[in-house]
């Protein structure tokens, strides 16, 4: 079984910062693209920015200079520190990754969510 397990979502008020995690955990063999992505009430998911295995990063037009993607990969986790926080940011937000398990079979995974709220 692979596990992708979030934290670290909450209620900030506007111009404030967040950091989420999110841990993969299991029977894994490696990990390719990890990333975050978002669901506001309304709308459809949408990606936040997500990190390549060599650590190249890429981000949606509303993230870029706000929010910063990393990865550490000897504990197969991916951050997304979010500043400068609007009330448009407001969503639950999904980890993904894409995971080779120990079998040799590739999927990809999805995590149980977290809300973020922003607003005074």
């Amino acid at each position: 079984q692979v596990q992708l397990v979030e934290s670290g979502g909450g209620l900030v008020q506007p111009g404030g910062s967040l950091r989420l995690s999110c841990a993969a955990t299991g029977s894994i063999f490696s990990i390719e693209t990890m990333g975050w992505y978002r669901q506001a009430p309304g709308k459809q998911r949408e990606l936040v920015a997500r990190i390549t295995r060599f650590l190249t990063p890429t981000y949606s037009d509303s993230a870029k200079g706000r929010f910063t993607i990393s990865r550490d990969s000897a504990k197969n986790t991916v951050y997304l520190q979010m500043n400068s926080l609007k009330p448009e940011d407001t969503a639950v937000y999904y980890c993904n990754a894409d995971i080779t398990r120990t079998t040799g079979i590739l999927n990809n995974y999805w995590g149980q969510g977290t809300q973020v709220t922003v607003s005074s």
